[in-house]
C-alpha cells in the first residue's frame, strides 16, 4: 500500500471504507463537472464500479496501472481530493504516464494541490520507475496551469482549438518532466 506525506498531506491507496467520498468527489458537479466531465461517473453506481476498478487495480502491486491517491488533511483526515498517474507504457528506460489531480472546492486556493502534486511527482521518480510524466489542462484553467508550473513541468504544446468544452472550442496545453529533467530540478532544490 502506497503511503506518502507532506506538511500538511497524507497520499495514500484507497481502501474499501474510502467508497462512500470517492464517490461524493467523482460526482460533485463542481469538481469534475467543470474540467473534467469526460472522466466524471454518471451515476453514484458507475463511481462505486470504478471505485471497485481502483481497488482491484491496487492489488496488483508492481502491476498496477493506477497510481492515484487519496489525499487527506493531517489534521483531520477530511479528504482533500485525488492525485496521481496512469501507467500509459513501459519501455526500457522506464514508464511512461499521465498524470492527474481533483480537488475538492472548499480547498481550492490554498496550496494543497501544488503540495500534493509535489509529492506524487517525487514518488513517481524516485519510488515509481517513471522515465516521462505528461499532464495538461485547459488554457483558461489558471488554477491547474499554476499547479503544473509550481512543480516543474515544461509546457510543450499548445492545441488552439482542440476540443469542444463548454459550448465552444478550447485551447488545451500540454506539459512533461522527464527523469533528467526531475533530477535537475531536485539537484537546484524546487
Amino acid at each position: 500500500m502506497i503511503r506518502l506525506e507532506t506538511g500538511r498531506l497524507v497520499l495514500r491507496d484507497y481502501v474499501p471504507g474510502d467508497e462512500e467520498e470517492y464517490c461524493q468527489l467523482k460526482t460533485d458537479e463542481k469538481t469534475m463537472g467543470r474540467y473534467m466531465r469526460d472522466i466524471m461517473p454518471h451515476s453514484r453506481e458507475e463511481a462505486r464500479e470504478e471505485f471497485a476498478q481502483v481497488l482491484a487495480d491496487a492489488a496488483k502491486g508492481p502491476d498496477r496501472k493506477f497510481y492515484f491517491l487519496r489525499a487527506g488533511l493531517k489534521a483531520d483526515g477530511r479528504q482533500v481530493g485525488s492525485v496521481g498517474y496512469t501507467v500509459e507504457n513501459t519501455t526500457p528506460v522506464g514508464k511512461l504516464v499521465h498524470a492527474g489531480y481533483f480537488y475538492l472546492p472548499e480547498f481550492w486556493g490554498r496550496g494543497y494541490g501544488t503540495e500534493a502534486f509535489r509529492r506524487v511527482i517525487d514518488f513517481a521518480f524516485t519510488e515509481g520507475g517513471v522515465y516521462r510524466l505528461t499532464t495538461g489542462c485547459l488554457a483558461e484553467n489558471a488554477g491547474s496551469r499554476r499547479i503544473m508550473e509550481k512543480c516543474g513541468l515544461i509546457r510543450e504544446a499548445e492545441h488552439v482549438d482542440w476540443e469542444w468544452h463548454g459550448g465552444g472550442m478550447k485551447t488545451r496545453l500540454e506539459y512533461r518532466l522527464l527523469q533528467g529533467e526531475y533530477a535537475r530540478l531536485r539537484a537546484k532544490g524546487d
